[in-house]
C-alpha cells in the first residue's frame, strides 16, 4: 500500500516543484489549484500529477472540496503545503503507518522545522507545532476561518519524524502581504472569542500540545502589550536568542505580526462602537 498525495496551491511557482520532488515516491499525486495566475500549473503539469483547477472562495471551503469532491487512489492522504518538503525519513513513517493494519487512528499529527534565512529557527519559532498532515479523508472536518482546526472522527496520533517549512521562499513582501489579510481574521476572531467563551486555565496545563497552544492564543488576546510580550517569551523565555542573527529577525517580524492584530481589533472596536450609537 502507498499514500495519496494532496497539495492545495495558489501562485506557489516558487514552491511547488521541490514539493512535489520531496513526495514523487507516491503514484497519486493531486494538485488542487486555487486560479493561480503564475506558473504553477504549468510545474504541476510538467510533473505529470493529477491538476485540479478549482476556487472554492475561502481556505475552509476550498480544503473541505478537496476531501469531499475529490476521490483518492488509496485510503490514507497525505496533504502537505507548497512551501514543505517531506524528507525520507518521513517518508518512511508516514508509508509504515499507513501500511499497518493493526493501528486505529485516523490522523496523524506531524512536527515541522521552520526554516529562515537557510536556518532552522528552533527557538524562535516556537518549536514543537503539531499540525494535521497524514488523515484518512472521510474522516477530516475543519472548523474557524483562519489557522484552520482539523476535526478528526476518531483517534489521532503523532509520527516522530518532522516536515521542514519554508514559509520565506516567496520572499517577505509576500509574507507580508499574506500576513497583513491573515491579522484582519485574526482580530474578527479574537473578538470573537473575548465576546463569547472563558479564557480555559486549566488547558494551559494540559498535556495535549494541541490544546496547550489553543489556551495559550485565546489568553494573548486578552493581554496588553502583546507585540513586546511575544517578542520577549519567543526571543527570550524561548532562547529565541540562541537562533543568532535570523531568531532576532524572525522575532521581530512576529511582534509585527501582533501588532497588526492589535491594531486591527481596536479598529473593528470602534467601527462597532459607531454602529452602535
Amino acid at each position: 500500500m502507498t499514500v495519496s498525495i494532496l497539495i492545495l496551491a495558489r501562485n506557489e511557482e516558487a514552491n511547488l516543484a521541490q514539493c512535489l520532488a520531496s513526495v514523487a515516491w507516491s503514484d497519486d499525486i493531486v494538485v488542487l489549484d486555487d486560479n493561480s495566475t503564475d506558473g504553477t500549473a504549468e510545474i504541476a503539469r510538467r510533473a505529470g500529477v493529477r491538476l485540479i483547477r478549482h476556487s472554492a472562495g475561502g481556505e475552509r471551503e476550498q480544503r473541505t472540496y478537496s476531501l469531499r469532491e475529490i476521490s483518492f487512489k488509496h485510503p490514507w492522504v497525505y496533504n502537505p503545503d507548497a512551501d514543505e518538503v517531506t524528507p525520507h525519513d518521513l517518508r518512511d513513517e508516514i508509508m509504515k503507518t499507513a501500511a499497518d493494519p493493526a493501528r486505529y487512528e485516523v490522523a496523524y499529527r506531524v512536527r515541522f522545522k521552520n526554516m529562515f534565512l537557510g536556518k532552522w529557527i528552533r527557538r524562535s519559532s516556537l518549536y514543537p507545532t503539531w499540525v494535521m498532515r497524514l488523515f484518512r479523508p472521510e474522516k477530516i472536518s475543519f472548523e474557524r476561518r483562519i489557522n484552520l482546526t482539523y476535526c478528526a472522527e476518531g483517534p489521532v496520533g503523532f509520527l516522530r519524524a518532522h516536515f521542514l517549512h519554508y514559509p520565506f521562499n516567496k520572499g517577505l513582501d509576500s509574507w507580508i502581504e499574506k500576513h497583513n489579510r491573515y491579522s484582519r481574521l485574526e482580530a474578527e476572531e479574537g473578538l470573537e472569542i473575548m465576546n463569547t467563551s472563558d479564557l480555559r486555565w486549566k488547558e494551559l496545563f494540559d498535556r495535549d500540545p494541541i490544546a496547550r497552544r489553543r489556551a495559550l492564543k485565546e489568553l494573548f488576546f486578552r493581554l496588553p502589550a502583546r507585540p513586546a510580550l511575544r517578542f520577549v517569551y519567543a526571543y527570550i523565555l524561548r532562547a529565541g536568542f540562541l537562533d543568532g542573527t535570523q531568531g532576532l529577525t524572525y522575532c521581530r517580524l512576529m511582534a509585527m505580526y501582533e501588532s497588526m492584530i492589535s491594531i486591527k481589533m481596536a479598529e473593528l472596536r470602534r467601527s462597532a462602537r459607531k454602529i452602535s450609537m
